[in-house]
């Protein structure tokens, strides 16, 4: 812990409510983080901060504290339904964690309640939670915050609740800004006060979060707080205490790789990232199977009601492994943590070094291990120069054996292991097609019979982007897998009622013309909105039903509109013209003529 603390809690200029110093001293926090010494005194003394560290620097007890000593030093005490802090963090996952934290530190004041409002309830519930035992801190996440503030009809007045609001602190304020969040913030923010001191706490500065600052904040303190030892010039936004490394190996043998480290730590505790929900699916199963006496847990975004106790369960484990998707990637402290292992780069840099911090937190020790394909080798350059996080070659895990045939056996045993593999690989590749940085991850050099028999795939799968391809160097299965069978013998049941049904309408019905999707799912979008383009091209082209007389009218009006805006002529002028009797065809066609020269615009 040397080289990561600031000297004690007692050598901060403002001193802390001895009940605050005896939570910090039961939860053996004997010394500040840098960003704790920087943040505190400034967030006490009434200032606005906008803090960036490294992930796992302490941010969390850096507003937690100054909440606490804010609230104890208002004037008026806080009745029952008012808030006076409000905590909003992207996960709600980080949201518990942070709850955590506040509850072991009012604890000691129990004047103070909080409330927790995060997706994965019932919000009828937090209702009435709220009405029956308010809440002066508020730690939400973005969705279900806005929703409180719309419930008004039973019962919850939130938006008069937060107008005796002084803290409002931002977490992990760069991800609140991606998209999805943006609106919901901005909707929140609309209830809130002006007079307020005002947290954002990040691990990466964005351009957007810059627009916050100078929009929330009042003149604002900024503060980065770097690591010891870390070069002045240099801005590494890793912990200085976490190892780094990449792999490279072939498609077909990634899975082998991960399953044969995974089998040399058992006893370790480790993060498995995936790119989408359902990779982690297919692959967590998998892993489950393949890795024995290890508890293996598997979270992602598409869970709704059991990822806050998979994530309680696994942090309370002394070794175990959790594969998830990047829900996982921000702020969440899960402790001691000794590798991160990415199967699948992320789609955006940023996201690499949030991965990482997940491991080496608060001055502890940590790896990380991205596992890369040899046309992607140049990503290791890229985020040394572009996230300053410097990537050291590991030699190839040693003892690998090759388990895709039991994978295949389990696809074969079970029709929905066979489903997971395929829409793992189906959502694989349309990810692969967005990701951030295109000139390194690009689509047109996968190896596409590679990544399929890495996925222990039966078959390839039926996706646009395969059509047209020949796979000569991937073997199908000889099995029909129409016949491969549900081991849930309710579901069996459902779909071969399915296939009955869909045979009867079949022999009924005439053929239906197919329709070909040309291009891409992950092009579908772009499409569909040149479709609307071209359809309102022809309809211009083509004209409308409005005959010639009529449309020179439509011009006529649409310039006495013109003149009347530019205050050429009256009202009056307007009306009299605008109801005059229409003029003679003739006449019609030859000032239809000039009004054509300028009216274009217009029209």
């Amino acid at each position: 812990m040397d080289n990561t603390t600031e000297g004690k809690w007692d050598s901060l200029p403002l001193k802390l409510n001895h009940h605050i110093l005896q939570t910090l001293d039961e939860l053996k926090f004997t010394h500040m983080t840098p960003v704790q010494s920087a943040c505190i005194p400034l967030f006490m003394s009434n200032k606005d901060v906008a803090a960036e560290a490294v992930t796992g620097s302490g941010k969390t007890l850096a507003f937690v504290i100054p909440i606490i000593e804010i609230l104890l030093k208002r004037e008026e005490k806080l009745k029952k339904m008012q808030v006076g802090a409000l905590v909003i963090t992207p996960t709600r996952e980080l949201a518990l964690q942070i709850s955590e934290v506040m509850d072991h530190f009012i604890h000691k004041f129990p004047q103070f309640s909080q409330i927790l409002l995060i997706g994965g309830s019932n919000p009828i519930e937090d209702v009435e939670k709220f009405k029956e035992q308010g809440a002066n801190i508020v730690i939400a996440t973005p969705g279900r915050l806005e929703d409180m503030f719309r419930r008004k009809a039973d019962g919850l007045d939130l938006a008069s609740s937060v107008k005796s609001l002084d803290v409002l602190v931002l977490d992990e304020a760069d991800r609140l800004l991606d998209m999805g969040f943006e609106a919901s913030l901005n909707t929140i923010l609309g209830y809130l006060p002006k007079q307020r001191r005002t947290g954002l706490f990040s691990a990466t500065q964005t351009q957007e979060l810059e627009k916050l600052v100078r929009a929330g904040l009042r003149n604002p303190v900024r503060i980065t707080v770097k690591e010891k030892g870390v070069a002045a010039s240099s801005t590494q936004k890793t912990p200085s205490r976490l190892s780094n490394y990449y792999t490279i190996c072939r498609a077909e043998d990634k899975f082998n790789n991960l399953v044969a480290f995974l089998r040399q730590h058992k006893h370790e505790k480790h993060l498995v990232f995936f790119s989408t929900c359902a990779c982690v699916e297919y692959y967590g199963r998998a892993l489950e199977t393949l890795v024995k006496n290890v508890t293996i847990h598997c979270i992602h975004g598409k869970m709704k009601n059991k990822r806050n106790k998979i994530f309680a369960d696994f942090r309370a484990l002394k070794r175990g492994i959790l594969v998830c998707t990047d829900v996982m990637a921000r702020g969440i402290d899960i402790p001691d943590v000794n590798w991160v292992l990415q199967y699948d780069p992320p789609s955006s840099a940023s996201a690499f070094v949030h991965r990482c911090g997940r491991t080496a937190r608060i001055g502890n020790q940590g790896n990380a291990l991205v596992f890369l394909l040899p046309m992607e080798e140049s990503y290791v350059n890229f985020l040394s120069i572009n996230q300053k996080c410097p990537l050291q070659k590991m030699s190839p895990v040693s003892d690998v054996v090759d388990v895709l045939p039991k994978v295949k056996a389990m696809a074969l045993a079970d029709r929905a292991a066979f489903d997971r593999g395929m829409r793992a690989f189906v959502s694989f590749v349309q990810a692969y097609a967005k990701h951030e940085c295109s000139l390194i991850f690009r689509l047109k050099d996968l190896d596409f019979a590679a990544l399929a028999r890495g996925f222990a795939l039966l078959r390839m799968p039926k996706m646009p982007e395969l059509r047209g391809k020949t796979f000569p160097d991937f073997t199908e299965t000889t099995v029909d897998t129409d016949t491969i069978r549900y081991k849930d013998k309710n579901r069996e049941k459902q779909r071969q009622k399915m296939l009955a049904e869909q045979k009867a309408k079949a022999t009924t019905d005439p053929p239906r013309k197919k329709f070909i999707k040309n291009k891409a799912w992950s092009k579908q979008k772009s499409k569909k909105e040149r479709k609307k383009k071209n359809a309102a091209k022809r309809k211009r082209a083509e004209g409308s039903d409005v005959d010639e007389e009529d449309m020179t009218e439509l011009l006529n009006d649409t310039r006495l509109l013109k003149k009347l805006k530019k205050g050429q002529i009256t009202e009056e002028d307007f009306e009299k013209q605008i109801t005059a009797v229409p003029k003679t065809k003739g006449k019609t066609e030859g000032s239809s003529q000039a009004c054509n020269s300028s009216g274009d615009e217009a029209v």
